[in-house]
């Protein structure tokens, strides 16, 4: 079983440098460039299926990948991070210092916790491992369960700090062995 997950294309937040968790905006001309070169790359990796995250820039992302018409499930466990009080805002030296660090002890109002986080993916991923064992899957998420599902293959940094050992750019395709 393979999983490829690819994040959605560029949006206004992404570009001003905002968190944009749960704001559910769409992707710019930018993202949509960049979901119809990927969907060149999508076309051959004999998918059998899409599970897609419900939000409105990972929906129009899928859309323009999906040039195979492939059978599309919605999951809101593919929703980004929960940012709290911090959506909308810039990004600044707490995103640098604790936003990625796993073992953050500096609570943020609404802020969903790295492990809230990546229990909720992990969980998915067990499931879809079960689930759909035969099929080859693409999931089109966000930056911050990218870096969950990656850390669900890959061993975690001792210190915990997943800005700099992980990410995956707007559009990115990584792939996994199930």
């Amino acid at each position: 079983m393979k999983l490829y997950v690819i994040r959605h294309g560029l949006t206004k937040c992404n570009v001003e440098k905002k968190y944009n968790g749960r704001y559910d905006e769409d992707i710019i001309e930018e993202g949509i460039n960049q979901a119809i070169k990927a969907s060149q790359i999508v076309k051959d990796l004999n998918i059998d299926l899409i599970i897609c995250s419900p939000m409105k820039r990972t929906k129009h992302t899928m859309e323009l990948v999906n040039v195979n018409n492939i059978d599309v499930i919605y999951d809101n466990r593919l929703m980004e991070r929960d940012n709290g009080k911090l959506t909308l805002t810039k990004i600044d030296e707490y995103y640098d210092n604790e936003y990625y660090n796993y073992y953050s002890k500096t609570p943020v109002e609404g802020l969903e916790t790295l492990p809230e986080l990546f229990n909720r993916v992990h969980s998915f991923l067990d499931e879809v491992k079960i689930k759909y064992s035969d099929k080859n899957i693409l999931l089109v998420t966000h930056g911050a369960v990218a870096r969950a599902i990656q850390f669900y293959f890959e061993k975690m940094p001792k210190d915990g700090m997943l800005l700099n050992v992980s990410g995956q750019k707007n559009c990115e395709i990584k792939e996994y062995e199930m």
